[in-house]
C-alpha cells in the first residue's frame, strides 16, 4: 500500500473514532486509499485484501466491515435479505443491483423521485430508505 492509501485509510479510520490497527488500516487502503467510494462484499473484500498479500481471515474482514459500519463511516446494503453489500459512501443515494452479475452501484439520486413516504409504525422513526433497483442486460 502507498504512503497516500494508507494516510487516506488513516484519516477515515479516525473519523469514524477508530483506533488504526494495522488489519483496519490494511482494508480501509483497499476501501478508499484512492479517494474513491467502493461497494464490496465481505467476500469480494477479503479477495482483493489477499491478492495484496495481506494477511487476513474472512471472519476479521466481516467483523472489521461490521466495525466500519458500527462507526458510521460504511453502510450496509443487504439484498435478498442474505446478502450484504458495504458502501464507503454514506449520504442517503439509490443503487443499481445488476443482477447477472452480482455487482453494486450506484445509481444517480437526482433521477429519483419518491413522492412520499408512510408514516413510520408508533414510536419509531425512519432512519434511512435504502433503494436498491434491480438490472439485468437485455
Amino acid at each position: 500500500m502507498t504512503a497516500d492509501e494508507q494516510q487516506r485509510g488513516r484519516v477515515w479510520l479516525v473519523a469514524g473514532g477508530l483506533r488504526p490497527t494495522r488489519q483496519r488500516l490494511s482494508l480501509a487502503a483497499l476501501l478508499v486509499g484512492d479517494g474513491q467510494n467502493r461497494h464490496v462484499t465481505a467476500e469480494s473484500l477479503y479477495a482483493a485484501a489477499s491478492a495484496r498479500g495481506e494477511r487476513v481471515s474472512l471472519a476479521t474482514v466481516y467483523n472489521t466491515l461490521r466495525a466500519f459500519c458500527d462507526a458510521g463511516i460504511m453502510h450496509e446494503i443487504t439484498v435478498d435479505g442474505s446478502r450484504s453489500y458495504f458502501d464507503t459512501r454514506i449520504d442517503d443515494h439509490p443503487h443499481f443491483l445488476w443482477e447477472d452479475e452480482n455487482l453494486l452501484t450506484d445509481a444517480p439520486p437526482e433521477e429519483l423521485e419518491l413522492a412520499r413516504l408512510p408514516v413510520p409504525p408508533a414510536g419509531t422513526v425512519i432512519t434511512r430508505v435504502d433503494v436498491v433497483i434491480r438490472v439485468r442486460k437485455a
